[in-house]
């Protein structure tokens, strides 16, 4: 059978659900302890003194060190970037003199256990001098905060909004979120003093054994970074954290494994964040509604550091570079910046920068469409990049492979049933009820190579990924790829691929945990790249495979090696189904040769790495239509149904696919009416737990109804996008537009998410 297209089970899914699953909590070694940090309880002040005499005496504790017992041990956290309008920072593994957000760490106390860590931390005594907070992007900006600036203008912009029938004129903003993976962060190290041995739940292995060679001051040979089972990552995990050097530095230093497991309100108060952002923007257009030009000025808050490796810049970058979206739009100015706050880092989460361009620029054509008296959909129809204009650039200068759009529109009405929808609204106001009904489209940028992060100026981020596929001696298959997986399938959709490709039933192809002493080396996974990679690298290395694998099998059967067929777990002679071998026997023959040898020119084994630079972006896209009810007394909205449709190109597997969109747009559900992080004007943060940041339940869901539309990428290896990101970037802006289509005639309107309560009870 073709494995490629079908619903397969996942593969991977019997282990963990009996439980056998192998996460960064589960691992334990001899003689381990546990590190606890002391975090500090103010956004900004001065580290007067810390005092470690009671905790050091504490029974069972190993160590306790300060940025004073590292310096020289680990470098800090400094990601590089190229280009103007960049202003460099450096996050140290502990606090040096100063600290720069509630909950930056300024010691690390390692001990036989966990608990006995955290009861000694609470013995350190810390002194601090407060310092002035700046809390707000408009302080950041008054006091000169920049951490990055990029200007950018296409087209007459001027001239367009001189000559449009309408201008819009408009700010929106978001709050900041956290990405809240089930599993938190967490590494174990262990240095035998020659290797460092490393093992996190992270989605980029070979990106923190740069890091950690670089700040260490080891060679790369020496450190080896293992990723285990990991339960999410939503790109937090992505990146490289002080703690993991800390906890590194302390394995060399002690010559122990040492472990931390970070706790939920570590997650929440000292991880990467997400989304903040204001975007003030302007919208010209003609008088049938058709789009002339935009303005927007996208600010960021960027919190204290640069995070490694993507640096503050790319969330506002992201979000302008995206807000075109799919429609035509002729001329296009923008201003991107960070600005830095006493707020933890912002960094990557599932959607980054696109989210926010979405939600704005579906906001713009929805208030549009009112000024002209318009459905939504017409005017989204009369803007839309038609099928037939790809290769499409942007307004912003990216250039659109493929995509269809309208017809997307047209099935995700058809899909949600939206004229019926629309009747059924009109009755449902006629009996007081508050009901609405939001479009969103947004296009995605999937499948990265190195080419978008060197134009980005993105450095230590190299957009290359590996793959090694390996036949053995009895027929089986190993895979060692470079991007691991955090719950997304990849064992099943590179094994589908695999053996595909190989002739070989998908049970006898194995995928390999990521290790990078065995693995080739890559860049990781983020950013909708896994399945253009698998296919640029596993399926690449398996075509190759595949042709030695033909070779030796025609030489055994006395045939053509281009007249061999692969199938079913055996090498057939096309066209003569009597002549075949076992693929097994070919296998054992590839490794130990006949006596009459292996065909001239080829060498023994079944094996080959590929190393892929993808050729992107390719981007994928979709159509969301959301139906909301506004309680008009309290506020609340509650969602009703939920339709869309998503074209990522070919699809490997429907059944993950489906189900990646449904958790996507579970949190872009959540983060649309639900989720945000709060600082207090004194840098204090106030959503500190699970009880004050609320994330969805399933309550809080409606059934979703999917459909697909797979217009081929000509750009990539078999014209597969991603699709990862595609329900957080489309849900918040189509549940924004429910939400203020529902209370309109309330006198009120959606600029901001998350969309709160009180400010959808009518005054």
């Amino acid at each position: 059978m073709r494995y490629a297209g079908a619903s397969v089970k996942r593969i991977e899914d019997p282990r963990l659900l009996r439980g056998r699953g192998r996460y960064l909590d589960d691992l334990a070694l001899p003689r381990m302890l546990s590190v606890a940090f002391a975090r500090s309880p103010h956004a900004h002040a001065r580290v007067a003194r810390v005092a470690t005499d009671a905790a050091r005496a504490l029974g069972g504790v190993a160590a306790v060190v300060t940025a004073a017992e590292l310096r020289g041990a680990a470098r800090p956290l400094a990601p590089r970037f190229a280009g103007e309008g960049f202003t460099p920072t450096a996050w140290p593994p502990l606090a040096v003199d100063v600290v720069r957000f509630c909950g930056e760490a300024v010691a690390a106390v390692a001990a036989t256990s966990p608990y006995i860590a955290a009861d000694a931390r609470e013995l350190l005594v810390v002194d601090y001098e407060p310092l002035p907070v700046v809390a707000s992007v408009e302080a950041g900006l008054a006091d000169g905060r920049v951490l990055f600036r990029r200007v950018f203008r296409q087209g007459d912009v001027d001239g367009a909004f001189a000559r449009a029938a309408y201008v819009l004129r408009e700010t929106f903003e978001h709050g900041r979120c956290a990405p809240s993976p089930l599993e938190p962060r967490g590494v174990l190290a262990d240095w035998d003093g020659e290797t460092l041995t490393v093992w996190a739940s992270t989605q980029t292995p070979s990106i923190l054994r740069e890091a950690l060679a670089r700040t260490l001051g080891l060679a790369e040979p020496r450190v080896r970074v293992v990723a285990p089972d990991v339960g999410g990552g939503f790109g937090l995990k992505m990146h490289v954290f002080p703690e993991d050097l800390v906890v590194a530095a302390l394995a060399r230093r002690l010559g122990r494994p040492v472990k931390w497991v970070e706790e939920r309100r570590e997650n929440l108060a000292a991880a990467s964040q997400a989304r903040e952002q204001r975007m003030e923007v302007e919208l010209a257009a003609d008088a049938e509604g058709r789009l002339l030009a935009l303005r927007a000025r996208a600010l960021s808050d960027g919190g204290a550091y640069h995070v490694y490796p993507l640096t503050g810049a790319l969330e506002p970058l992201g979000s302008a570079g995206i807000l075109p979206g799919p429609y035509r739009t002729p001329a296009y100015a923008y201003e991107a910046l960070a600005v830095a706050t006493n707020k933890p880092p912002l960094g990557a989460y599932r959607g980054v920068g696109m989210t926010m361009g979405a939600f704005v620029m579906e906001r713009l054509l929805d208030l549009l469409a009112e000024r002209l008296a318009l459905d939504p959909a017409e005017v989204r129809r009369r803007n839309l990049i038609p099928r037939d204009a790809y290769p499409f650039t942007s307004a912003s200068g990216m250039v659109y492979d493929s995509g269809d759009f309208p017809g997307a529109l047209e099935q995700a009405l058809v899909l949600a049933d939206y004229a019926r929808l629309r009747r059924e609204q009109q009755e449902a106001r006629a009996a007081g009820r508050c009901i609405g009904i939001g479009l969103a489209c947004y296009t995605e940028y999937t499948g990265m190579g190195s080419a978008v992060f060197r134009r980005r100026g993105m450095e230590d981020v190299s957009g290359v990924e590996s793959a090694t596929v390996t036949m053995d001696a009895d027929g089986a298959v190993r895979c060692a790829v470079s991007f691991p997986s955090q719950g997304q399938g990849h064992a099943t959709t590179i094994a589908q691929i695999v053996a595909d490709r190989l002739g070989v039933s998908l049970e006898r192809v194995h995928v390999l945990a990521v290790d990078t002493h065995t693995a080739p080396r890559g860049s990781g996974t983020f950013g909708s790249r896994a399945a253009v990679a698998a296919l640029g690298s596993a399926g690449a290395a398996a075509e190759l495979v595949r042709a030695r694998i033909q070779a030796v099998a025609g030489h055994l059967l006395e045939a053509a090696a281009d007249d061999v067929v692969l199938a079913d777990d055996r090498a057939r002679v096309r066209g003569v189904p009597d002549r075949a071998v076992a693929l097994a026997d070919v296998a054992r023959a590839a490794y130990a040769p006949p006596p009459r040898g292996l065909p001239a020119g080829l060498d023994p084994g079944l094996a080959a790495t590929v190393h892929f630079d993808p050729p992107g972006p390719t981007f994928s896209g979709g159509v969301h239509v959301a139906v909301v009810e506004v309680d008009p007394e309290t506020g609340r909205v509650a969602v009703l149904r939920y339709a869309l449709v998503e074209d990522c190109g070919p699809i490997v597997n429907p059944m993950i696919v489906d189900g990646q969109l449904h958790g996507a747009v579970a949190q872009g559900i959540g983060e649309a009416l639900l989720e945000q992080i709060v600082y207090g004007p004194d840098g204090q943060l106030l959503t500190a737990t699970l009880m004050e940041y609320a994330l969805p339940k399933a309550g809080d869901l409606p059934a979703f109804v999917t459909g697909h539309r797979e217009t081929p990428s000509p750009v990539v290896p078999g014209g597969v996008k991603g699709m990862g990101e595609g329900g957080t970037i489309g849900a918040p802006a189509a549940i924004a537009n429910a939400v203020a289509d529902a209370v309109r005639h309330l006198g009120r309107t959606v600029r901001r998410l998350p969309i709160r309560p009180e400010a959808l009870r009518p005054c």
